[in-house]
């Protein structure tokens, strides 16, 4: 539960928000860095990307319930 609600935090606290990617910010440099190494533009899928579109719109369902299988188990493996 913790990571389902920290991870959209710590994603917008680089700069990935729900506005764009913040001026300044971490994201606006990997964005930057991501545009030059493909000639201008942020290529669908990438890091950046995907980035982006938590900081916009949060977890998809899939990506909630595969975070929540994959966490679950990490957590019954450490108990």
């Amino acid at each position: 539960g913790v990571a389902l609600v920290g991870v959209p935090l710590f994603i917008g606290a680089l700069g990935f928000t729900g506005a764009g990617i913040a001026a300044g910010s971490i994201a606006a440099k990997m964005m930057s860095a991501a545009a030059i190494a493909n000639g201008g533009g942020v290529a669908a899928g990438s890091t950046v990307a995907v980035l982006q579109s938590i900081g916009a719109a949060g977890f998809s369902l899939g990506a909630k319930i595969g975070l929540t299988s994959a966490l679950s188990s990490v957590g019954g493996a450490c108990g």
